[in-house]
């Protein structure tokens, strides 16, 4: 049997699987010990958290004030001084910081230590104007490596592991702290980075990988690629996968455990608060544990920016108690979510960031309806015949905005059926989202694939 003959056939027993869930992966982690890599942290009493975090919060804040002049300026506007702060429960009365301080302070303004006591870099692609740059002196980076490892153990990651990095090296920091977390649990790190897909389903074949970590949309490529090539990744030892740096679905969680037979665990973190390793799922799977002596975790109203209590969904805002180089005061995410500071299962008591929604300054407003590209993701996924690759294309027609949702077609899916399929996804998305829009049902491969975050929006909208 020939090469395409051979992935042919594979996709075949791929499609089969996927009808007859008794041929599907098991999904089973196959950790079988409690390893924790900080038990005495991850445990720490409720009381005991509130106690370090209102003596790490009130030495970054004073520090802060004093060396951050823009801050400090905003403080002063806002009427307010550290010695404000008399409980955590004051820090609502400081001022927000925003992406824009740090396009506002390029490159350097923001820094709470001299330059020369920054040992790295990193920054946004600044497509859309000044980048934001981000420092870290030697503690922030030793701090980072500790967070990442205690992450990744968290999800399911051992000492020994063969983790296969499949973020991007380079000013973006999912690639490098990833690697320094992993090299501190102990694991072997394939450095993979973006990009060469095909080099990267051969390296986690010939590698053994345990572990791969990477966005869901390319981690999804990489499956779509091992089937072209006829190579199952789900007979191999690779059983955990670290996805984030984007919104995804439930749905998509279910499309890669199926496709990669692994575990899929949801991991957050931002450059501007750290870079990965601010919260990770635990085995329970009931959200993700924000690391509360290093991090001071808010909700508040996206609009009016009102504190708003656990439990109500609202946009998440994030005080780094313990960095050094660039603190982060009240940082507003924009990232919707809710917290949950109930016990969790697994044992640790740290708060938990429930599944982001999507992001305030990502929502579409179609017609007078409010929409999330991850919306629109959780409504593909469950449709028989769809694949998880779609893109929406946003337009002004006449006196109103249109949307085209395109979506590839499952390469199971006879071409005899997309138009009942284009039907069935407007259905769905005008029951679930309440918003009509047009399907384009295309085939298989016809989306560009990415190899970092995914594009998911095209707006053609003329500016105001």
């Amino acid at each position: 049997m020939g090469l395409a003959d051979n992935s042919i056939a594979f996709r075949r027993d791929l499609c089969d699987g996927r009808s007859d869930p008794a041929r599907a992966a098991p999904h089973v982690l196959r950790v079988r010990d409690d390893y924790r890599f900080q038990p005495a942290i991850e445990t720490m009493s409720r009381d005991a958290l509130a106690a370090l975090q209102w003596e790490r919060l009130r030495a970054v804040l004073r520090r802060t004030y004093d060396r951050v002049a823009p801050y400090r300026a905003k403080c002063q506007a806002a009427g307010v001084r550290p010695e404000d702060l008399r409980g955590l429960d004051d820090l609502a009365r400081f001022p927000f910081s925003l992406k824009t301080d740090l396009r506002d302070a390029y490159p350097f303004g923001l820094f709470a230590v001299p330059r020369a006591d920054v040992l790295r870099l990193h920054a946004s692609s600044g497509t859309t104007g000044r980048p934001t740059v981000v420092g870290y002196t030697s503690g922030d980076l030793d701090l980072w490596a500790e967070l990442v490892a205690r992450s990744l153990a968290t999800a399911g990651a051992r000492p020994g592991d063969v983790i296969h990095n499949a973020y991007g090296y380079g000013l973006f920091t999912g690639g490098l702290g990833f690697h320094g977390g992993a090299e501190r649990l102990g694991a072997t790190v394939v450095p993979a980075s973006g990009g060469g897909t095909e080099r990267q389903v051969t390296l986690l074949r010939d590698f053994a990988a345990t572990v791969l970590c990477a966005t869901p949309s390319y981690a999804l490529n990489l499956a779509e690629v091992a089937e072209r090539d006829g190579i199952d990744l789900r007979a191999g030892p690779l059983r955990l996968g670290l996805f984030g740096a984007e919104p995804w679905s439930e749905g998509m969680r279910a499309e890669l455990s199926a496709r990669l037979g692994i575990v899929a665990r949801d991991v957050y973190g931002l450059s501007e608060v750290l870079g990965p390793g601010v919260a990770v799922e635990c085995e329970a799977g009931a959200g993700l544990h924000g690391w509360e002596d290093h991090f001071l975790f808010e909700t508040v109203d996206p609009e009016t920016g009102a504190s708003l209590p656990p439990g109500t969904p609202g946009e998440l805002v994030i005080t780094t108690l313990t960095k050094e180089a660039l603190p982060m005061l009240r940082y507003r995410t924009r990232d919707i979510t809710r917290l949950d500071v109930t016990p969790c299962a697994c044992g640790r008591t740290h708060a938990r960031i429930m599944r982001i929604t999507g992001r305030s300054d990502d929502m579409l407003i179609i017609r007078g309806v409010n929409l999330y590209p991850s919306q629109v993701e959780a409504a593909l996924v469950g449709v028989a015949g769809a694949s998880p690759h779609y893109q929406l294309v946003v337009e002004h027609k006449g006196v109103m905005d249109t949307l085209t949702v395109r979506v590839e077609a499952d390469p199971c899916l006879d071409p005899a059926g997309y138009a009942a399929l284009a039907r069935e996804i407007a259905h769905r998305i005008k029951s679930l989202i309440g918003v009509s829009a047009t399907i384009a049902v295309e085939a298989p491969t016809t989306l560009p694939r990415s190899e970092g975050k995914a594009a998911r929006v095209r707006d053609l909208r003329p500016a105001p």
